[in-house]
């Protein structure tokens, strides 16, 4: 097993979007990105993974705030960069393209204060509307080799 404190590039040439393992609609929007992304460039890890432990400490995050969805890009010219909450959302719409560009772009025009306030309601009720698993599920064969620790 690799040492998750070594940062592969291999693992950040893409972007990574870290998502709770357990929830609900994080397995949704998981499995959302997946059927949508055409042209393959996510990569998956769940939070409560070791990679996603050191990846987010690397950038001053706690793993352990599972209410946080977090997608880890290297940017050429910025370096690596960690979006969070509706920042994420955003990114992973606008990279996904029409129609959910169109999306990114409508939301990207609302006010950071209220896309914030609209993220923290559906982040607090997230495990009563979409359920909670008992541990994190395993992708399906054919998306395995997408995913970092599984």
């Amino acid at each position: 097993m690799r040492d998750v404190s070594e940062r592969s590039a291999t693992a950040v040439s893409s972007p990574v979007i870290f998502y709770d393992g357990i929830c609900g609609l994080c397995d949704r929007l998981t499995r959302f990105v997946l059927a949508h992304d055409k042209r393959e460039r996510f990569r998956f890890s769940a939070l409560q993974s070791p990679f996603a432990e050191a990846s987010l400490a690397h950038h001053g995050k706690d793993s352990r705030r599972l209410s946080t969805l977090y997608v880890l890009v290297l940017d050429p010219e910025r370096g690596e960069q960690l979006l969070e909450r509706s920042c994420a959302v955003i990114y992973i719409l606008r990279e996904l393209g029409p129609p959910w560009s169109v999306l990114a772009t409508a939301l990207s025009v609302v006010p950071p204060v209220a896309r914030e306030a609209g993220y923290a309601v559906v982040a607090r009720s997230r495990y009563r509307i979409f359920g909670r698993r008992e541990a994190c599920s395993l992708p399906e064969e054919r998306w395995r080799a997408r995913f970092i620790d599984h």
